[in-house]
């Protein structure tokens, strides 16, 4: 990226920065008690520390989530939009300003990716419990599968290029308009995007501004959409906010890579995955409450 290009994205940081807080500040407080327990914050430390480091933090923290029966699956997608969107762009202030992209590629991903994410949230923030664990369940399995990959060293390794151009480019913003989609509904869009990427000969490196830049922009307008319509545990939120901004410093700055452990590490967490997936395609299939039918 030029210079111009990073004092833009820089800016435009900043100001969807603000933007969330303020939708945090003003939305949560009217949603109940806001003092999370421990474990919602050691789920910050936990899961933002993966996701600086490569590994995403939306399976993983759903994971926990339904393995404690802390949060209700209806809540899952929004509150992992509104808890890990200050810890994504502390990322994204970090590694879209060292790693060369090609600016309309990035900013073509991310425009594509924030309109995903704003029809995203408000089709999921309508849906009834069991559309939501149906949906949830789909999108882990994939997850587990492309996390397992990873583990196997089974993806391919992309090319050179830090931008695209004609069909290339099209197919990415479309690629990236859907993942943006499926963020709302609780998968990450790092892993995936990372896949799309690569696949369209791009440098995997100039993947992660696009990815880390991606999620820092449209992740404060989802997570509003999901604070006005009540969608959010606030004590979650709060948890993964304590938790999750000092884990990523840590990761980026101190740790930078999982060096030996990471195919180890990316295998159990697709197992942990994989399984959480099948729990909620299982709990989909039961006989929904009378509320649940009439809201479906």
């Amino acid at each position: 990226m030029s210079f111009d290009a990073k004092s833009l994205l820089l800016i435009g940081l900043g100001m969807v920065t603000v933007y969330h807080v303020v939708s945090l500040v003003r939305g949560l407080p009217k949603l109940g008690s806001m003092k999370p327990t421990s474990g919602f914050i050691l789920t910050g430390v936990v899961t933002d520390f993966l996701d600086t480091l490569g590994i995403g933090s939306f399976a993983t923290t759903t994971a926990i989530y339904r393995a404690f029966k802390w949060v209700k699956d209806a809540l899952i997608p929004g509150t992992l939009n509104a808890g890990h969107t200050l810890a994504t762009l502390a990322q994204a202030f970090i590694y879209t300003q060292v790693v060369e992209v090609e600016s309309t590629t990035l900013v073509g991903m991310i425009v594509a990716a924030v309109l995903g994410s704003w029809v995203g949230a408000g089709l999921v923030s309508k849906w009834p419990t069991r559309y939501i664990q149906f949906g949830m369940g789909l999108c882990l399995a994939g997850a587990a599968l492309l996390t397992a990959a990873q583990a196997a060293g089974a993806l391919p390794g992309g090319g050179d290029a830090i931008g695209l151009t004609g069909v290339k480019l099209v197919i990415a913003l479309l690629g990236n308009f859907g993942l943006g989609v499926l963020m709302t509904i609780g998968i990450g869009l790092y892993g995936p995007c990372l896949l799309l990427v690569s696949l369209l000969g791009m440098n995997p490196a100039a993947g992660f501004p696009i990815m880390m830049g991606s999620c820092a922009f449209l992740m404060p307008f989802a997570s509003d959409r999901f604070i006005r319509l009540g969608k959010v545990d606030p004590r979650a939120v709060v948890g993964n906010i304590i938790g999750g901004l000092p884990a990523v410093f840590v990761a980026a700055y101190i740790v930078k890579s999982l060096a030996e452990h990471g195919s180890a590490l990316r295998w159990l967490v697709a197992v942990v995955v994989a399984y959480t997936a099948v729990t909620l395609l299982l709990a989909a299939r039961r006989k929904p409450e009378s509320g649940e039918a009439v809201a479906a």
